[in-house]
């Protein structure tokens, strides 16, 4: 494992998450929802907790925005942390089902994170059925991403129930250390060091130019260079395909489901694929098969999927997003897999020119009001994303529990539901993160997407 890198100043990318928070419908909020064979060590917990919020000196920084947005925003560290504000801990009332941990952590979830402290927090959820109990983690996009974040649990996580607890350590020996404040001196100084990626000039005009496209052959060669790079990366506005799924709301509902790695990973094999696509093509037919069932089929839906752009060089978060045309019309599923696995590799290619990293940097120069409504507008075009996680193929514990599932609950980003898989104990844990105005019936979504995964292993 590559050595963890968190830098002070926020990327482009993660300074795009940041101020699309202003609109709720755009949260990058995600979750882990872990299913325990036994209540952990509450002590023992809170005490790996809070040694790993001085190994990864990130879990005590708060963000601190610039002045008119004139340079990105900037990590520091939070003078009044407090480890109880983000380590909680309840009792499940009877009695005790998953389904009660699944809609306290969609609640959870949509809560907004209170700007002013840590992007995180952590509840433990005790008195579930047979003894069990739960863990809902909730973190900000801007902290990490989901590979990243399967590193920083690490930090609390051990590969044997009585694992010895490692040595505390001396908070004077946290690896970096932030200024608790970023004046407005600084930020000018980041400005004129390249906080911008243009000059202010070229930014007014570009702005002028959203404003009234037809003033280009006026403009300066770079302004009106600039302007078109946004017009290609946003001129994607075909809208969303399901005939179903045409409302949004900030009501959510979690649903959850397994499927054998293996078997998933071998019939992927057969055909000729990865994973992934298996992952997406399941996902595919099971739209398909809800479409069909509410007497609403459709040829095609348009879907998105999480890229991983990790490097050792890379920081918190390295992804791209890359937008596809998947096949629901009846069709065998062995067919759907082909369509969709030379759709991936066309998308996988697009997106190394026109990813979240590029369109991050042209929405640097813009007001929040502008990117909000141009990413509001890009959500319109999608009808599910997707995203697949890495996790550990052998039994993991916290503070004495042993992890039985693990479900990672995705970002919505104004879609109609997020399908995100994490591999487990060879198995395939997978959280249906669910608008319910636009996915009415989300427990049938649910059992076809079991039904869908089941016929991909058979063929």
């Amino acid at each position: 494992m590559s050595e963890m890198r968190f830098d002070r100043v926020m990327s482009d990318a993660e300074g795009l998450m940041w101020r699309l928070e202003k609109d709720p419908y755009l949260s990058s909020t995600f979750a882990t929802v872990m299913l325990l064979d036994r209540a952990p060590d509450w002590d023992l917990f809170r005490r790996r907790v809070d040694r790993a919020t001085h190994a990864i000196p990130r879990l005590r920084q708060r963000v601190q925005s610039s002045p008119a947005n004139i340079s990105p925003p900037v990590w520091v560290d939070d003078p009044s942390f407090d480890l109880d504000h983000h380590v909680r801990r309840i009792a499940c009332p009877k009695p005790g089902t998953l389904r009660q941990v699944l809609d306290l952590a969609s609640l959870f979830v949509a809560d907004p994170l209170d700007r002013t402290r840590p992007l995180w927090q952590f509840i433990v959820i005790e008195g579930l059925r047979g003894g069990k109990a739960a863990i809902v983690q909730k973190m900000h996009h801007t902290i990490t991403d989901g590979e990243r974040g399967v590193e920083l649990s690490l930090q609390y996580l051990d590969f044997e129930r009585d694992a010895p607890e490692p040595p505390a350590l001396d908070p004077l020996d946290d690896d970096a250390h932030e200024p608790a404040t970023h004046e407005p001196v600084d930020a000018l100084r980041d400005l004129v060091a390249g906080g911008l990626r243009l000059p202010i000039g070229i930014v007014k005009q570009v702005r002028d130019l959203l404003a009234d496209p037809a003033s280009i052959p006026d403009a300066s060669s770079a302004a009106a260079k600039t302007f078109r790079g946004i017009v290609n990366q946003l001129s994607d506005t075909a809208g969303a395909r399901s005939p179903l799924w045409t409302e949004r709301s900030l009501h959510r509902r979690v649903e959850t489901t397994r499927a054998s790695f293996r078997e998933t990973k071998d019939a992927a094999k057969r055909l000729g694929g990865t994973l992934n696509t298996a992952f997406l093509t399941a996902a595919a037919d099971a739209a398909a098969a809800y479409h069909i069932e509410l007497g609403s089929p459709v040829e095609s839906l348009r879907a998105s999927m999480a890229i991983s752009t990790r490097t050792e060089e890379s920081g918190a978060n390295a992804f791209s997003l890359a937008r596809l045309l998947v096949p629901t019309g009846e069709m065998p599923i062995a067919e759907r897999f082909l369509a969709i696995h030379e759709a991936t590799h066309m998308a996988r290619e697009t997106s190394k020119t026109a990813g979240l990293d590029a369109i991050a940097a042209l929405a640097s120069t813009l007001p929040t009001s502008v990117i909000t409504r141009l990413a509001r507008q890009q959500s319109q075009t999608i009808d599910f994303a997707t995203s697949n996680v890495k996790g550990s193929p052998v039994p993991v514990f916290v503070a004495g529990a042993q992890l039985l599932e693990v479900y990672p609950v995705g970002p919505l980003g104004g879609v109609a539901f997020n399908l995100t898989l994490m591999s487990y104990l060879g198995s395939l844990d997978m959280a249906l993160n669910i608008d319910t105005a636009a996915v009415e019936q989300p427990e049938l979504l649910a059992g076809c997407l079991d039904r869908s995964f089941r016929a991909l292993a058979k063929v």
